[in-house]
Protein backbone atom coordinates (compact mmCIF):
# COMPACT_ATOMS: atom_id res chain seq x y z
CA UNK A 1 0.00 0.00 0.00
CA UNK A 2 3.14 2.41 0.86
CA UNK A 3 4.44 1.60 -2.47
CA UNK A 4 0.64 1.95 -3.98
CA UNK A 5 0.65 5.35 -2.15
CA UNK A 6 4.06 6.70 -3.20
CA UNK A 7 3.50 5.93 -6.87
CA UNK A 8 -0.33 8.01 -6.56
CA UNK A 9 2.37 10.95 -4.89
CA UNK A 10 4.31 10.71 -7.79
CA UNK A 11 2.17 10.72 -10.31
CA UNK A 12 0.16 13.44 -9.02
CA UNK A 13 3.09 15.72 -8.51
CA UNK A 14 4.11 14.94 -11.96
CA UNK A 15 0.59 16.21 -13.60
CA UNK A 16 0.51 19.24 -11.29
CA UNK A 17 4.15 19.86 -13.00
CA UNK A 18 2.82 19.48 -16.35
CA UNK A 19 0.08 21.66 -15.75
CA UNK A 20 2.07 24.30 -14.36
CA UNK A 21 4.49 24.05 -17.28
CA UNK A 22 1.37 24.35 -19.73
CA UNK A 23 -0.58 27.48 -17.77
CA UNK A 24 3.22 29.10 -17.95
CA UNK A 25 3.24 29.26 -21.77
CA UNK A 26 1.55 32.24 -23.29
CA UNK A 27 0.55 30.91 -26.87
CA UNK A 28 -0.69 34.23 -29.39
CA UNK A 29 -1.92 34.77 -32.57
CA UNK A 30 -0.56 36.77 -35.23
CA UNK A 31 -2.18 37.07 -38.64
CA UNK A 32 -0.60 39.26 -41.24
CA UNK A 33 -2.32 40.04 -45.08
CA UNK A 34 1.02 39.23 -46.99
CA UNK A 35 2.16 35.63 -48.32
CA UNK A 36 4.82 33.45 -46.40
CA UNK A 37 8.01 34.56 -48.95
CA UNK A 38 6.77 38.38 -48.52
CA UNK A 39 10.05 40.12 -46.89
CA UNK A 40 7.55 41.70 -44.22
CA UNK A 41 6.72 37.97 -43.34
CA UNK A 42 9.60 36.64 -42.85
CA UNK A 43 10.68 39.00 -40.80
CA UNK A 44 8.06 38.44 -38.97
CA UNK A 45 8.56 34.80 -39.16
CA UNK A 46 12.33 35.57 -38.19
CA UNK A 47 10.83 37.78 -35.10
CA UNK A 48 9.10 35.36 -33.35
CA UNK A 49 11.32 32.68 -33.79
CA UNK A 50 13.68 35.23 -31.52
CA UNK A 51 10.75 35.47 -29.40
CA UNK A 52 10.14 31.74 -28.83
CA UNK A 53 13.79 31.11 -28.41
CA UNK A 54 14.59 34.00 -25.86
CA UNK A 55 11.60 33.57 -23.43
CA UNK A 56 12.79 29.61 -23.15
CA UNK A 57 9.24 28.83 -25.37
CA UNK A 58 7.10 31.05 -22.80
CA UNK A 59 5.55 32.98 -25.08
CA UNK A 60 4.95 31.36 -28.86
CA UNK A 61 3.62 33.44 -31.92
CA UNK A 62 1.82 31.78 -34.61
CA UNK A 63 2.21 33.29 -37.62
CA UNK A 64 -1.17 33.48 -40.32
CA UNK A 65 0.22 34.71 -43.39
CA UNK A 66 -1.59 35.87 -46.26
CA UNK A 67 -4.53 36.55 -44.96
CA UNK A 68 -5.92 33.23 -43.96
CA UNK A 69 -6.93 34.07 -40.15
CA UNK A 70 -8.04 37.84 -41.02
CA UNK A 71 -7.78 39.82 -44.12
CA UNK A 72 -5.55 42.31 -43.84
CA UNK A 73 -8.10 45.14 -43.45
CA UNK A 74 -9.31 43.66 -40.41
CA UNK A 75 -6.19 42.58 -38.61
CA UNK A 76 -6.50 45.66 -36.39
CA UNK A 77 -10.10 45.68 -35.21
CA UNK A 78 -8.78 41.77 -34.47
CA UNK A 79 -6.14 42.56 -32.82
CA UNK A 80 -8.20 45.11 -30.33
CA UNK A 81 -11.12 42.48 -29.70
CA UNK A 82 -8.33 40.28 -28.28
CA UNK A 83 -9.61 38.03 -30.72
CA UNK A 84 -5.63 38.16 -32.44
CA UNK A 85 -3.19 39.21 -29.94
CA UNK A 86 -0.57 40.72 -31.58
CA UNK A 87 -0.58 41.13 -35.87
CA UNK A 88 0.41 43.48 -38.54
CA UNK A 89 -1.45 46.25 -39.89
CA UNK A 90 -0.56 49.35 -42.89
CA UNK A 91 -1.08 52.54 -41.42
CA UNK A 92 -2.02 54.47 -43.82
CA UNK A 93 -5.11 51.89 -43.97
CA UNK A 94 -6.19 53.90 -41.45
CA UNK A 95 -6.53 57.11 -43.02
CA UNK A 96 -10.09 57.32 -42.35
CA UNK A 97 -10.10 57.18 -38.66
CA UNK A 98 -7.45 59.64 -38.26
CA UNK A 99 -5.48 61.96 -40.76
CA UNK A 100 -2.29 61.00 -39.01
CA UNK A 101 -2.84 57.78 -40.26
CA UNK A 102 -2.30 58.95 -43.91
CA UNK A 103 0.76 60.68 -43.61
CA UNK A 104 2.75 58.77 -44.92
CA UNK A 105 1.34 57.81 -47.89
CA UNK A 106 1.24 61.64 -48.91
CA UNK A 107 2.27 61.19 -52.59
CA UNK A 108 5.84 62.81 -53.22
CA UNK A 109 6.80 64.45 -49.18
CA UNK A 110 8.91 61.60 -48.56
CA UNK A 111 10.40 58.97 -51.57
CA UNK A 112 14.06 58.14 -50.13
CA UNK A 113 14.51 55.87 -47.13
CA UNK A 114 16.68 58.62 -45.14
CA UNK A 115 13.40 60.65 -45.87
CA UNK A 116 11.01 57.91 -44.81
CA UNK A 117 13.01 57.55 -41.55
CA UNK A 118 12.97 61.11 -40.47
CA UNK A 119 8.67 61.03 -41.33
CA UNK A 120 8.37 58.32 -39.18
CA UNK A 121 10.69 59.71 -36.07
CA UNK A 122 8.49 62.97 -36.04
CA UNK A 123 5.08 61.03 -36.50
CA UNK A 124 6.12 57.94 -34.08
CA UNK A 125 4.91 59.89 -30.59
CA UNK A 126 1.58 61.10 -32.25
CA UNK A 127 0.88 57.48 -34.23
CA UNK A 128 1.38 55.85 -30.98
CA UNK A 129 -0.54 57.66 -28.85
CA UNK A 130 -3.33 57.22 -31.35
CA UNK A 131 -3.10 53.46 -31.43
CA UNK A 132 -2.74 53.58 -28.00
CA UNK A 133 -6.10 54.82 -27.35
CA UNK A 134 -7.23 51.81 -29.02
CA UNK A 135 -6.04 49.39 -26.76
CA UNK A 136 -3.36 48.95 -29.23
CA UNK A 137 0.60 48.98 -28.41
CA UNK A 138 3.14 49.88 -31.70
CA UNK A 139 6.43 47.39 -31.08
CA UNK A 140 7.72 48.30 -34.60
CA UNK A 141 7.43 49.67 -38.07
CA UNK A 142 8.97 48.47 -41.50
CA UNK A 143 8.17 50.36 -44.78
CA UNK A 144 7.64 49.38 -48.26
CA UNK A 145 9.76 49.93 -50.76
CA UNK A 146 8.50 53.48 -52.86
CA UNK A 147 5.20 52.77 -54.75
CA UNK A 148 5.33 52.83 -58.31
CA UNK A 149 2.37 52.98 -61.28
CA UNK A 150 1.91 49.71 -63.00
CA UNK A 151 -0.36 49.41 -66.05
CA UNK A 152 -1.87 47.11 -68.38
CA UNK A 153 -1.61 50.10 -71.44
CA UNK A 154 1.24 52.46 -71.58
CA UNK A 155 1.04 55.68 -69.48
CA UNK A 156 2.91 59.13 -70.85
CA UNK A 157 0.55 61.21 -68.71
CA UNK A 158 -1.95 61.62 -65.79
CA UNK A 159 -4.55 61.72 -68.53
CA UNK A 160 -3.88 58.24 -69.94
CA UNK A 161 -5.26 57.29 -66.67
CA UNK A 162 -9.08 58.40 -66.83
CA UNK A 163 -11.58 55.71 -66.66
CA UNK A 164 -8.77 53.27 -65.66
CA UNK A 165 -10.34 50.57 -63.14
CA UNK A 166 -7.66 52.08 -60.42
CA UNK A 167 -6.50 49.53 -57.32
CA UNK A 168 -6.68 51.12 -54.07
CA UNK A 169 -5.84 50.20 -50.95
CA UNK A 170 -6.01 53.06 -48.59
CA UNK A 171 -7.86 56.13 -48.89
CA UNK A 172 -4.75 57.91 -50.07
CA UNK A 173 -4.45 55.37 -53.38
CA UNK A 174 -8.48 56.36 -53.65
CA UNK A 175 -7.73 59.81 -53.50
CA UNK A 176 -4.90 59.87 -56.07
CA UNK A 177 -7.51 57.62 -58.57
CA UNK A 178 -10.02 60.73 -58.31
CA UNK A 179 -7.74 63.46 -58.80
CA UNK A 180 -6.59 61.79 -62.36
CA UNK A 181 -10.54 60.77 -63.20
CA UNK A 182 -9.68 56.89 -62.61
CA UNK A 183 -11.94 54.57 -60.97
CA UNK A 184 -10.72 53.56 -57.60
CA UNK A 185 -11.75 49.46 -56.59
CA UNK A 186 -10.58 48.54 -53.17
CA UNK A 187 -8.60 45.34 -53.33
CA UNK A 188 -5.96 44.15 -50.85
CA UNK A 189 -2.80 42.71 -51.73
CA UNK A 190 -3.89 39.11 -51.20
CA UNK A 191 -6.42 39.31 -54.04
CA UNK A 192 -4.39 41.20 -56.61
CA UNK A 193 -3.20 38.79 -59.15
CA UNK A 194 -7.02 37.63 -59.32
CA UNK A 195 -8.62 41.22 -59.58
CA UNK A 196 -5.83 41.28 -62.91
CA UNK A 197 -6.88 38.00 -63.91
CA UNK A 198 -10.26 38.99 -64.24
CA UNK A 199 -9.76 42.75 -65.24
CA UNK A 200 -10.96 44.28 -61.90
CA UNK A 201 -8.33 46.46 -61.92
CA UNK A 202 -5.60 47.54 -64.69
CA UNK A 203 -3.55 50.23 -63.15
CA UNK A 204 -2.34 50.97 -59.88
CA UNK A 205 0.44 52.31 -57.43
CA UNK A 206 2.24 49.49 -55.30
CA UNK A 207 5.84 48.35 -54.35
CA UNK A 208 8.03 46.30 -56.79
CA UNK A 209 7.83 44.13 -53.71
CA UNK A 210 3.76 43.26 -54.27
CA UNK A 211 3.96 43.40 -57.93
CA UNK A 212 6.72 40.41 -57.60
CA UNK A 213 4.91 38.71 -55.01
CA UNK A 214 1.30 39.13 -57.28
CA UNK A 215 3.70 38.00 -59.90
CA UNK A 216 1.97 41.19 -62.18
CA UNK A 217 4.55 40.39 -64.89
CA UNK A 218 1.51 37.47 -66.20
CA UNK A 219 -1.15 40.16 -66.92
CA UNK A 220 0.73 43.97 -67.34
CA UNK A 221 4.31 45.15 -69.05
CA UNK A 222 4.34 48.76 -67.76
CA UNK A 223 5.71 50.04 -64.93
CA UNK A 224 6.76 53.57 -63.65
CA UNK A 225 9.68 54.39 -61.10
CA UNK A 226 7.87 57.66 -60.09
CA UNK A 227 8.96 56.47 -56.65
CA UNK A 228 5.97 58.32 -54.82
CA UNK A 229 6.41 57.07 -51.03
CA UNK A 230 7.40 54.46 -48.55
CA UNK A 231 4.21 53.59 -46.77
CA UNK A 232 5.29 51.68 -43.43
CA UNK A 233 3.37 48.52 -41.61
CA UNK A 234 3.65 47.86 -37.88
CA UNK A 235 3.44 45.02 -35.89
CA UNK A 236 0.66 45.98 -32.99
CA UNK A 237 -0.03 44.17 -29.74
CA UNK A 238 -2.97 44.69 -27.46
CA UNK A 239 -2.13 46.37 -24.63
CA UNK A 240 -3.81 44.12 -22.33
CA UNK A 241 -2.13 41.22 -23.54
CA UNK A 242 1.04 42.82 -23.36
CA UNK A 243 0.70 43.98 -19.86
CA UNK A 244 -0.31 40.52 -18.74
CA UNK A 245 3.45 39.31 -19.43
CA UNK A 246 5.50 39.01 -16.86
CA UNK A 247 8.08 41.83 -16.97
CA UNK A 248 11.13 39.43 -18.55
CA UNK A 249 9.07 38.60 -21.23
CA UNK A 250 7.57 42.16 -21.98
CA UNK A 251 11.19 43.03 -22.55
CA UNK A 252 12.74 40.22 -24.40
CA UNK A 253 9.41 40.74 -26.51
CA UNK A 254 10.44 44.67 -27.09
CA UNK A 255 13.97 43.58 -27.51
CA UNK A 256 13.22 41.51 -30.33
CA UNK A 257 10.87 44.20 -32.13
CA UNK A 258 13.63 46.49 -31.81
CA UNK A 259 15.98 44.21 -33.97
CA UNK A 260 13.01 43.02 -36.15
CA UNK A 261 12.47 47.26 -37.19
CA UNK A 262 15.97 47.81 -37.69
CA UNK A 263 16.72 44.61 -39.97
CA UNK A 264 13.17 45.21 -41.70
CA UNK A 265 14.22 48.80 -42.59
CA UNK A 266 17.34 47.10 -43.95
CA UNK A 267 15.57 44.75 -45.44
CA UNK A 268 13.48 46.87 -47.73
CA UNK A 269 15.88 48.81 -49.22
CA UNK A 270 18.40 46.23 -49.72
CA UNK A 271 15.44 44.29 -52.13
CA UNK A 272 14.36 47.30 -54.07
CA UNK A 273 16.93 46.41 -56.43
CA UNK A 274 16.57 43.10 -56.58
CA UNK A 275 12.24 43.35 -56.85
CA UNK A 276 13.17 45.71 -60.01
CA UNK A 277 15.48 43.35 -61.77
CA UNK A 278 13.00 40.29 -61.07
CA UNK A 279 10.54 42.24 -62.97
CA UNK A 280 12.66 42.93 -65.82
CA UNK A 281 13.73 39.53 -66.05
CA UNK A 282 10.19 38.63 -66.69
CA UNK A 283 9.59 41.14 -68.85
CA UNK A 284 8.12 44.05 -66.83
CA UNK A 285 10.67 46.92 -67.36
CA UNK A 286 9.82 49.28 -64.74
CA UNK A 287 11.12 52.42 -66.27
CA UNK A 288 11.54 55.83 -65.37
CA UNK A 289 7.99 58.37 -65.72
CA UNK A 290 7.89 60.55 -68.74
CA UNK A 291 8.41 64.23 -67.45
CA UNK A 292 4.91 64.91 -68.36
CA UNK A 293 3.68 62.24 -65.93
CA UNK A 294 6.09 63.02 -63.09
CA UNK A 295 4.73 66.91 -63.36
CA UNK A 296 1.08 65.35 -63.56
CA UNK A 297 2.30 63.52 -60.10
CA UNK A 298 3.86 65.96 -58.96
CA UNK A 299 0.71 68.31 -58.80
CA UNK A 300 -1.22 65.51 -57.74
CA UNK A 301 1.06 65.28 -54.81
CA UNK A 302 0.88 69.35 -53.94
CA UNK A 303 -2.83 68.71 -53.73
CA UNK A 304 -3.26 65.85 -51.45
CA UNK A 305 -0.47 67.03 -49.12
CA UNK A 306 -2.61 70.98 -48.74
CA UNK A 307 -5.39 68.56 -48.07
CA UNK A 308 -3.68 66.20 -46.00
CA UNK A 309 -2.48 69.75 -43.90
CA UNK A 310 -5.95 70.72 -43.69
CA UNK A 311 -7.81 67.75 -42.28
CA UNK A 312 -4.96 67.00 -39.85
CA UNK A 313 -5.10 70.59 -38.09
CA UNK A 314 -2.37 72.12 -35.70
CA UNK A 315 -0.94 68.91 -34.76
CA UNK A 316 -0.26 67.57 -38.55
CA UNK A 317 1.20 71.04 -39.63
CA UNK A 318 3.60 70.71 -36.64
CA UNK A 319 4.86 67.15 -37.92
CA UNK A 320 5.47 68.70 -41.53
CA UNK A 321 7.33 71.47 -39.93
CA UNK A 322 9.56 69.08 -37.73
CA UNK A 323 10.11 66.96 -40.64
CA UNK A 324 10.92 69.98 -43.18
CA UNK A 325 13.46 71.23 -40.92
Amino acid sequence: MQRTTVHGLLAGLALIGSVGSAMSQTKWDMPTGYPPNNFHTENIQQFAAEVDKATGGKLKLTVHAGGSLFKANEIKRSVQAGQAQIGEIIISGLANEDPLFGLDSIPFLATSYPEAKKLWQVSKAGTEAKLGKAGLKVLYSVPWPPQDIFSVKPIASAADLKGAKWRAYNPGTSRIAQLVGAQPVTIQAAELTQALATGAVNAFMTSPATAYDGKIWEQLKHGYNVRAWLPKNLVVVNQKAFDALDKPTQDTLLKAAADAEQRGWKTSEEKTAFYIAELGKNGLKVEPPSPALAADMKKVGETMAAEWAKQAGAEGQAILDAYRK
